[in-house]
């Protein structure tokens, strides 16, 4: 269903996405795309504080974005799922400039340059479109 055909549904997504708009959460979801990482990880990488941070994870295990584990005296977080390593990635992407995207595409993908058709030396036109197809 697209969320044009329901009240109830545009509502539901609305406030589902109200718990991506916050800064920190959004830090903590972005480092938690490299993979699971202890709480202690979080911190350095995103340098939230352990307060603020505790609070943040909570919000974020409550509306089930992210999952929890313990191991001992650790705790490890990761995403719940792939739809949210997803949302978090197209966030990103829809606001990285023109350089990090380049530099994202050339850290984790080689691009494939399409391969040339070969050059229509007559004027065969739609013959020569059928041929290559």
């Amino acid at each position: 269903m697209r969320i044009f055909q329901s009240r109830e549904n545009a509502l539901a997504i609305a406030e589902k996405l109200k718990i991506y708009a916050q800064a920190q959460r959004l830090m903590i979801l972005s480092c938690l795309l490299d993979g699971e990482k202890t709480v202690s990880e979080i911190d350095e990488a995103t340098a939230i504080g352990q307060p603020a941070l505790s609070q943040q994870l909570a919000e974020l295990r409550h509306a089930e974005l992210i999952i929890n584990r313990r191991e001992a005296k650790k705790v490890y977080y990761t995403l719940a799922d792939e739809n949210i390593r997803l949302c978090i990635s197209n966030i990103e992407s829809l606001f990285s400039s023109a350089k990090e995207k380049t530099e994202r595409v050339s850290r984790k993908e080689t691009i494939k340059q399409p391969l040339a058709a070969p050059k229509n030396t007559s004027n065969d036109g739609a013959a020569f479109f059928a041929k290559i197809l």
